[in-house]
């Protein structure tokens, strides 16, 4: 465990049900007036009615407001580039997003390629940011990323087919609306994958090399709502108890990870998502039973921790055998949630193995948070324990 460690999150964070409605009033935490607003989002937004509570609550109060739809689902370079053109000229004082983890991710990066002299490639990396961006005001749709509480936004280069991180104390946002009742209309596929994003979060920064006192009490209180609340979110969407489970625990995972860090399951899933398209949360919880069973000799006695979270009961078993159970459990959730455990399904063959774990072995920030060391003939063998 880390001795020296750090905690950064948001200014502020709204949350309950409807809490979106309490938006208008909220703006006065951006510590200066607002005239003018833009709405990053994508049309299922719109369609929903979401855009249209925000902007009604910012016109009643006399401020402009436009909106931009143009991010793709997993933002490249380029698009965030072309959108990024299309505002420059403009006049903000506030950056709103809603959406999921793509639309977050890509409103705290315009935010600071507004007030940097930089191109998203020159950002690309830890700490390259110099000055702080636009405020913004971050409203997740999914319970998935946690991005509306970190200083990381993800990218991806299509032609080194890889996803790539920029991590900076100015992404953070000023306001943060967790509303669960955004969060009802769900379909049962993004509901398993981002629920199993947000549970791999928590579990990676719990067993992560930075682990810490602070990171482990958001760690495991997002492990123990998502536990309780997963496969009841998926199974029946509109409860509203659920979904807010889901949320704030989405929430602390994404506060876990900026303190300790995710390790080889994300490493390993970016490759996927950049020359596969496979979607970030299936990615993950393809990866994360396989990933846990390599790091077993290293991790036997945190994943003892997380079983009573998790709703598994230790009362007789070793430790060995409790880890055991953690590792099945989750196995079990991805069969309950139907996410698919078969790489072939996306067009993975055995000779794209050796170019997957070459593009794995460059998340290096990643991978050093790892309790274990992995090779490339290991991240071989896991990727392989993917295609059956």
């Amino acid at each position: 465990m880390s001795t020296l460690y750090q905690f950064q999150t948001a200014d502020h964070i709204i949350s309950g049900p409807n809490s979106l409605e309490s938006l208008g009033e909220q703006l006065r935490l951006i510590g200066t007036e607002v005239k003018s607003a833009l709405i990053i989002t994508q049309p299922p937004m719109r369609d929903l009615g979401f855009v249209d509570e925000v902007t009604n609550q910012l016109s009643a109060k006399g401020i402009k407001t436009d909106i931009n739809m143009n991010i793709l689902p997993e933002p490249t370079v380029e698009n965030i580039e072309e959108v990024f053109q299309s505002i420059a000229n403009e006049q903000y004082d506030v950056l709103i997003g809603i959406g999921g983890g793509s639309v977050l991710d890509t409103t705290k990066i315009l935010s600071v390629l507004r007030t940097n002299d930089k191109s998203v490639r020159e950002l690309l990396g830890t700490d390259l940011v110099e000055h702080s961006g636009t405020p913004t005001i971050l409203i997740p749709t999914t319970s998935g990323t946690g991005s509306e509480v970190t200083p990381n936004a993800i990218v991806t280069l299509p032609d080194e087919e890889l996803k790539v991180g920029i991590v900076s104390k100015y992404l953070l946002p000023k306001i943060v609306i967790l509303d669960p009742m955004l969060t009802l209309g769900l379909p049962r596929p993004i509901t398993a994958a981002t629920g199993m994003d947000a549970f791999t979060h928590s579990l990676e920064s719990f067993i992560s090399n930075k682990a810490n006192l602070i990171s482990d009490m958001v760690a495991l209180e997002s492990i123990r709502l998502i536990s309780s609340s997963i496969v009841e979110a998926y199974q029946n969407g509109d409860s509203v108890e659920a979904r807010e489970k889901m949320l704030v625990g989405s929430m602390y995972g994404g506060m876990a990870l900026t303190s300790a860090g995710t390790a080889a399951v994300h490493a390993l899933a970016y490759p996927l998502g950049g020359k596969f398209k496979i979607p970030h949360g299936v990615a993950n919880s393809m990866l994360l039973p396989h990933v846990m069973e390599f790091n077993m000799d290293a991790i036997t006695d945190r994943l003892f921790l997380v079983a009573e979270p998790m709703g598994i009961s230790v009362q007789g078993y070793s430790k060995a055998e409790v880890a055991q159970k953690v590792v099945d459990r989750i196995v079990e959730w991805t069969n309950v949630l139907e996410i698919p455990q078969n790489l072939k399904e996306y067009g993975v063959t055995e000779d794209d193995i050796p170019e997957l774990a070459i593009s794995a072995s460059k998340v290096t920030r990643l991978l050093n948070n790892n309790p274990k060391e992995v090779s490339l003939e290991d991240m071989e063998a896991i990727y392989r324990k993917l295609l059956v």
